[in-house]
C-alpha cells in the first residue's frame, strides 16, 4: 500500500506553504504501510517560537485554499511543536531544538521517503 494521490496533493501543497514560510529541512514520509491513521508524515524545523506559528498558519491558509481544515491540532499553546491532523496527512511543525530532540527521521527511516521537489533540505 503506498499514499494516496490525495495525500501526496496535500504533501506538497503544504511544504509548498512550509517552505514559503522559511521552514528548513522539509522531509516527508509514507507510512501508509504502517499505520491505519494516516498514509503521510511532514516534518518541518522552524528556528523560533513566532515561526513555527507562521509555518502553521502558512500551511493551514494552503490546505483550506483546497477545502481542507485540520480534524485535530495539537501543541498551539507553546509554539515548540504543532501537529496538524488532515487524516491522510499529518504534519509535525518544530522547533529546532524538539527536531533533534525528537528525531522523527530516525523513527520512520525504514519508511520510503517522499520526494518534494523543494530546495529547502539541509
Amino acid at each position: 500500500m503506498t499514499a494516496t494521490e490525495h495525500a501526496l496533493e496535500l504533501t506538497r501543497v503544504a511544504a509548498e506553504a512550509a517552505a514559503d514560510k522559511l521552514g528548513t529541512d522539509i522531509v516527508a514520509f509514507d507510512v501508509s504501510d504502517q499505520l491505519a491513521i494516516t498514509d503521510v508524515f511532514l516534518v518541518i524545523t522552524a528556528t523560533n517560537e513566532r515561526q513555527v506559528g507562521a509555518i502553521v498558519d502558512g500551511v493551514e491558509e494552503a490546505l483550506r485554499g483546497l477545502g481542507e481544515k485540520p480534524v485535530r491540532r495539537e501543541g498551539d499553546r507553546e509554539q515548540r511543536w504543532v501537529l496538524l491532523d488532515y487524516l491522510d496527512l499529518v504534519v509535525h511543525i518544530q522547533h529546532t531544538d524538539e527536531r533533534r530532540f525528537y528525531a522523527l527521521e530516525r523513527l520512520w527511516q525504514d519508511t520510503p521517503e517522499i520526494r518534494l521537489g523543494l530546495d529547502v533540505r539541509r
